[in-house]
């Protein structure tokens, strides 16, 4: 799969992961960053992949981001929208910047990216979009209003984009992690992981390398008859019709 990826949040946890697969699969992958520039350097020494720190939650940084990118590596085949962030509240509780700053890092980043590689994913005839949901934007999440709505419409965005897509070769399609052992979660106490993994029916935590090979098979030339998907992986904790 010779292929051009950019993987936003691509630096750490279920990005990362998923910026491995794609290289592993034979693409040039881009990865971008928001803020850890420590954590980014040791990812690039680890894999070689390329990074590009900038804020996808801004339009112009995105248009002037990407276009940094294909300069350097050719037009964008694959887009994974992966980043976002938590800004947990109980909603009687929750602030206006709380509820703005996830829809920003989490929905309005995905409108930003994708808006800057669709036009020539159709005009080349071939395209991957990929945003990565979560069990919470299926199901919602008490003291996640924010994220959960967020997570949602990315879901809603996948459905609607795959059927502008779809006669120009352009698949658009979700995947829904559930509970992944990232650095994160397993930092958690150990009562409330125990908890955790005994509402998931296998057993487990999922593997961020799992996540990676969902957007991989997503991404591959042979996937183009699936669009407006979402993939769920979350062990059997949520089921979707």
């Amino acid at each position: 799969m010779s292929r051009n990826a950019i993987v936003t949040g691509g630096t750490r946890g279920i990005g990362a992961a998923i910026a491995r697969c794609l290289k592993a699969k034979g693409c040039t992958v881009a990865a971008t960053y928001a803020g850890n520039d420590e954590a980014a350097t040791k990812f690039t020494e680890e894999t070689g992949i390329k990074v590009y720190k900038w804020d996808v939650g801004d339009y112009e940084a995105c248009k002037g981001g990407v276009s940094e990118i294909e300069a350097a590596q050719g037009p964008s085949d694959i887009l994974v929208n992966n980043a976002g962030i938590t800004r947990d509240s109980f909603f009687h509780k929750m602030t206006p910047q709380q509820w703005s700053e996830v829809m920003r890092a989490d929905l309005d980043s995905v409108f930003n990216m994708s808006h800057q590689v669709f036009p020539g994913m159709r005009a080349r005839g071939f395209g991957r979009i990929i945003n990565i949901s979560s069990i919470n934007g299926q199901k919602g999440q008490m003291g996640q209003a924010n994220y959960s709505a967020a997570k949602a419409g990315m879901i809603g965005m996948t459905r609607a984009l795959a059927q502008e897509g779809a006669r120009k070769g352009v698949t658009v399609n979700a995947v829904a992690p559930g509970y992944i052992a990232t650095e994160m979660i397993r930092a958690l106490d150990d009562k409330v992981l125990q908890s955790i993994t005994a509402q998931i029916p296998v057993g487990r935590l999922g593997e961020a390398d799992e996540i990676g090979e969902c957007v991989a098979f997503l991404a591959d030339d042979k996937a183009g008859f699936i669009t407006g998907a979402v993939l769920t992986a979350n062990g059997g904790q949520y089921i979707a019709a």
